[in-house]
């Protein structure tokens, strides 16, 4: 074979695998956002339970200036979610990737779920970065979409055989 077509051909391979790393990252910041939307829900719903939003409970210095005046007694911290909620009342919660539930304290539920939202929020920053480290360098190397402008790409691929 010549020597320029077995570059051609590699080059065509690299351009090939790049592009199903982008699809595949692609597909993985979709379930991502699927399972932050989930994890939102559900922390949603622990909020309402708890009859809290995230700006409705006082802080803890609030509540230390009010005492100022009155007794001194010991700072009370106040979790965000809980507020006044009994933070021991057992709350089913399913184990994520698994048919599992269990039954644990409504403050551990909700600990573990923002904990897993932030991790979530994490991966999906770093998922779509990558996506776009991947596109540019496809971009790059001159594919297809860079030759052909996207609008004529996109009336291409939209055409249709019909027969008179």
């Amino acid at each position: 074979m010549d020597p320029s077509m077995k570059e051609f051909q590699q080059a065509l391979i690299e351009i090939e695998t790049e592009a199903e790393h982008l699809l595949l990252a692609r597909h993985q910041v979709v379930e991502n956002d699927r399972l932050r939307n989930g994890n939102r829900e559900a922390l949603t719903a622990l909020r309402r339970r708890a009859r809290t939003t995230k700006s409705s409970v006082p802080s803890p210095f609030e509540a230390v200036m009010r005492e100022v005046e009155g007794t001194k007694e010991l700072v009370k911290e106040i979790c965000p979610t809980c507020g006044d909620h009994d933070s021991k009342e057992h709350t089913w919660m399913m184990f994520p990737g698994s048919d599992i539930f269990a039954r644990m304290p409504f403050h551990a539920v909700h600990t573990t779920l923002e904990k897993d939202q932030e991790r979530l929020d994490y991966d999906s920053k770093k998922l779509q970065s990558y996506v776009k480290e991947k596109s540019f360098l496809i971009s790059e190397r001159g594919v297809l979409a860079d030759r052909i402008s996207p609008g004529i790409l996109r009336s291409m691929v939209a055409l249709k055989d019909t027969s008179n």
